[in-house]
């Protein structure tokens, strides 16, 4: 964050009756059954822990104290620089506090005011013309940026240190705004003395119960999830599961048309979080799409694991994930020639994939795309902050039960980007007292599964700490993977704004291949970019020439040329252009397997 221009302002005294209580009985009543709610809250939180039923995360708060003193072993490590820094500090506390005084003793003349940053979190007037919380905010932005500053120009930090120590700093400027607290935010305290602190009342109520939701950890609800129901208003292609083991359920859709591609497709989604991110509705639903422009399509729809699932490693996912949807496409459909699409950590499994099953002779998937997939983790974002081996260590003894609770991963995606996850919600439910409006999507976010431990450590260890996929280090079942003799058509999608897997990232994994990749990036982030329907008109979507060891991402982007609307009319042509051969429609399990339920299944559910 940074100070922008001044602008003319004019100072207005503030009136005194909008910060005042208006029913000093009601208000101590409320303050009493507001506490009475915080301590439920507190005991829910307190219970699991004296029980030693679990452990905090996903932050280490010992390693976020031993990642910042690094930072402060360089700053105090010459009295000089550390008294450079401070004074840097003050001398803009003194900038704001000088334009605060010109301000109050001269009410009637213009002074000049910075505007603020476009924030999200001081839209309300009173952060500008209110002298008190003006100079809260003004201080905010300048401190934020100070700390910011401090680890951006530390030397001798190792690059994994200086980003978890942005990263820290991040997290602490956001929990620390004084948009998150009611007697710093002018909005808050405002309807705070209006409501005579109802709205708290029903915040804190709300707080209690998502504490007690997530037995312990704060289950933040960001969506109100008694407006949705897979198979009522999501989920809704008609389809059937068709096969289903002890890892994952198949389920086939039912055709759209009249004739079908003779390849079917079939799609490895990630099992963290839902496959129906893939078909929230019908406006939205990628799935719906691919039936409609004549796909056969088929979905691995895994388990959410439990203790039984502990052992399960990355080779029982493939074997008894991909190969088992491959078995069931060629027995219910005869076609041995597929066309596969991974998504996320979906793909990054479907990539490892295609090494193992081609040396095992399997050559089934004729041509893979993968969205947001990143195979190459040198450059994989935030998420990287979480992976050490001293984390690593933290997170297997977190899964003693043979799996990692939903919960912990769900809290970790939520802060890579708290300042839209998090905080918004925090203050919306437990301070003003509202609850959340229904959004299809961030109640597909909050439907958390479990990882089972053999397969999440599996996951961690190989590629966000050693990097092994891209590298041809990888082992499978005593197979190495070397994506270099994968050479299928590959079509990778990136999205500019991917906060997960960043868009330097999947090109940089692209080069592994040993095919040419048709490497593309679509507006806006992880989800939304990748689910952007054309009816919409959204974003808009870049190609160019294909990844190569020759061709920096930098260039690569500065060449592409960019087509308004959505990548799914583009990603049509290129599968087209693989195989055009079309078969009269398919109908699920094509009379050779018997459904066992309709779409979405039980597993999905579970």
């Amino acid at each position: 964050m940074s100070q922008s221009q001044p602008r003319p302002e004019t100072s207005e005294p503030p009136v005194f009756s909008d910060y005042a209580v208006r029913d000093p009985e009601a208000f101590t009543r409320n303050m009493a059954h507001m506490l009475e709610h915080l301590g439920k809250a507190a005991s829910a939180w307190v219970e699991p822990r004296e029980r030693g039923e679990i452990d905090d995360g996903p932050i280490s708060y010992g390693d976020v104290v031993t990642t910042l003193s690094k930072v402060g072993e360089y700053w105090i490590g010459d009295p000089r620089r550390a008294f450079e820094a401070q004074t840097k500090l003050m001398a803009g506390f003194v900038g704001i506090w000088t334009r605060s005084l010109h301000r109050m003793n001269s009410p009637g003349e213009v002074s000049a005011v910075p505007t603020p940053v476009a924030d999200k979190r001081f839209t309300h007037e009173e952060w500008t013309k209110n002298l008190f919380f003006g100079f809260l905010r003004e201080a905010y932005v300048l401190t934020s940026d100070w700390a910011q500053t401090l680890v951006d120009d530390a030397d001798g930090l190792d690059p994994h240190t200086r980003q978890k120590a942005a990263f820290y700093v991040r997290q602490i400027a956001n929990a620390l705004s004084p948009s998150n607290f009611v007697l710093t935010n002018p909005e808050l305290f405002r309807e705070t003395l209006e409501q005579n602190g109802e709205n708290l009342v029903r915040g804190m109520k709300m707080f209690a119960e998502d504490m007690s939701r997530g037995d312990g950890t704060l289950k933040l609800r960001q969506s109100d999830a008694t407006k949705f129901a897979l198979g009522e208003n999501l989920a809704l292609t008609p389809g059937k599961v068709v096969a289903q083991n002890d890892l994952c359920q198949i389920v086939q859709y039912a055709p759209a048309t009249d004739t079908v591609f003779k390849r079917p497709i079939l799609i490895s989604p990630p099992w963290i979080n839902r496959f129906y991110i893939l078909d929230l509705n019908p406006e939205k639903s990628l799935i719906r799409w691919l039936v409609e422009q004549g796909h056969t399509v088929f979905v691995v729809s895994w388990v959410n694991p439990d203790a039984r699932h502990a052992d399960k490693t990355w080779q029982d996912y493939i074997d008894e994930g991909l190969v088992f949807g491959l078995d069931t496409i060629e027995a219910a459909t005869g076609e041995r020639e597929v066309n596969a699409i991974g998504y996320c950590v979906g793909g990054t499994l479907l990539a490892a994939s295609l090494s193992y099953l081609r040396q095992r002779g399997d050559e089934r998937v004729q041509a893979a795309t993968f969205l947001t997939t990143q195979i190459d983790f040198k450059h994989a974002g935030d998420l990287k902050v979480f992976v050490d081996e001293e984390q690593l260590g933290e997170i297997e003894k977190a899964m003693e039960r043979g799996y990692l609770e939903g919960t912990r991963m769900a809290a970790a995606f939520n802060l890579l980007r708290s300042g839209d996850l998090i905080w918004p919600y925090f203050v919306n439910n437990y301070l003003k007292g509202r609850e959340p409006l229904p959004f299809d999507l961030l109640f597909w976010n909050a439907d958390a599964t479990r990882m089972a431990k053999a397969n999440h450590l599996f996951y961690l260890r190989n590629c966000y700490l050693e990097n092994r996929l891209s590298r041809g280090l990888m082992d499978i079942g005593g197979t190495r993977i070397d994506l270099s003799e994968v050479t299928i058509p590959v079509y990778n999608l990136a999205t500019r704004e991917d906060h997960i897997a960043p868009a330097l990232s999947v090109y940089e994994g692209s080069r592994a291949f040993g095919s040419d990749v048709t490497y593309v990036v679509s507006g806006s982030g992880h989800i939304a970019g990748v689910v952007n329907p054309p009816a919409r008109g959204k974003y808009q979507f870049w190609t160019g020439a294909p990844p190569s060891g020759d061709l920096s991402f930098e260039d690569w982007w500065t060449k592409a040329e960019e087509t308004k609307g959505s990548w799914w009319p583009h990603w049509q042509g290129w599968i087209e252009a693989q195989s055009s051969e079309r078969v009269e429609a398919r109908e699920p399990g094509g009379g050779h397997l018997q459904p066992i339920e309709d779409a979405p299944g039980s597993y999905v559910r579970s």
